[in-house]
């Protein structure tokens, strides 16, 4: 159980789950044509998995002793799980999941795509490592990672198949997919922020840079509130341009996402605890699952 606290498996699972339902909640119900077949996409899920859970353990690796100011009773490393088995685990994910990455480019005779599990686990390991600690920077990056794990679906899967009779199919597609890939990229910049905001105090003993620490948790709390407006108001616009045909998507969307986004802002307008802030950042992650739990839904939009 100690391992698989340590590389998160509940945020692996989530993963996991977002690109079942890309591949078979929107490709197949809107007959994409497709390049994987079920085995090889279990070969990308268990790559993408391989190299996000090695991301998390290098950046506990990392965070040892700021862990153990802002989280003590969680820390991993060095007392359940030795700092060189931790290590070994990281290379070897990361090995795993590349070795398969290229395995999967060659097979779909794009041998370059390979390129992008390269990138991907350098860019977790410079985020642990450097960019965590900068201004904003270690926010964007992890949360253009997060939008990665849905878009590369459609990059193995889609892009080799397009061709002139579906591509408009395929087009289709993908920009839903990218559609909650924004979703997913914005609402987990604002959880990072609030991440920040949680860990403040072990942040600036560890000597980062975060919004928090630069700017105070004041300005902050008021910077994720205009964010959660932002994405309320994204939201809703959404809905009105694309869901307006589909009363039942539109009546999940409404409740199941804009709802719980406006209650966050009511409480991120007064938040000032660090229990306040845990709150909102365990509710952001309730939004983002419920966000992309509608993915199945979305074939009855167009598909009628």
């Amino acid at each position: 159980m100690k391992y698989l606290n340590l590389i998160r498996y509940q945020n692996l699972l989530f993963i996991a789950l977002v690109q079942i339902f890309i591949k078979f909640g929107l490709f197949i119900p809107f007959g994409a044509t497709t390049v994987l077949d079920n085995l090889h996409f279990a070969f990308l899920v268990f790559a993408t998995l391989c190299i996000a859970a090695a991301g998390n353990i290098i950046n506990d690796l990392y965070d040892v002793e700021i862990d153990k100011i802002n989280k003590p009773n969680k820390v991993l490393i060095g007392e359940k799980v030795s700092e060189k088995n931790a290590n070994r685990l990281f290379i070897m994910l990361n090995i795993l999941g590349v070795a398969i990455g290229f395995y999967l480019a060659n097979s779909i005779l794009k041998p370059s795509f390979a390129a992008l599990f390269v990138a991907i686990s350098a860019l977790l390991y410079l985020y642990a490592s450097y960019l965590k600690g900068i201004l904003l920077l270690g926010n964007l990056t992890i949360s253009i990672l997060v939008a990665m794990s849905l878009i590369i679906v459609p990059i193995f899967d889609l892009l080799p198949a397009v061709t002139q009779q579906n591509q408009t199919t395929q087009a289709t597609v993908f920009t839903i997919v990218l559609h909650y890939a924004l979703f997913a990229f914005f609402s987990n910049l604002i959880r990072e922020i609030v991440k920040d905001l949680q860990d403040i105090n072990g942040d600036k003993k560890g000597g980062k840079n975060t919004l928090a620490i630069a700017i105070g948790r004041k300005r902050t709390v008021t910077i994720v509130f205009v964010l959660g407006v932002i994405l309320v108001f994204g939201v809703v616009f959404y809905m009105y341009e694309n869901l307006y045909n589909s009363q039942a998507i539109l009546l999940y969307f409404l409740f199941a996402i804009v709802g719980p986004l406006l209650y966050f802002c009511i409480k991120a307008w007064d938040a000032k605890t660090t229990s306040n802030y845990a709150f909102l950042s365990a509710l952001l992650k309730v939004i983002m699952f419920l966000g992309i739990c509608s993915i199945p839904l979305y074939q009855f939009v167009i598909l009628k």
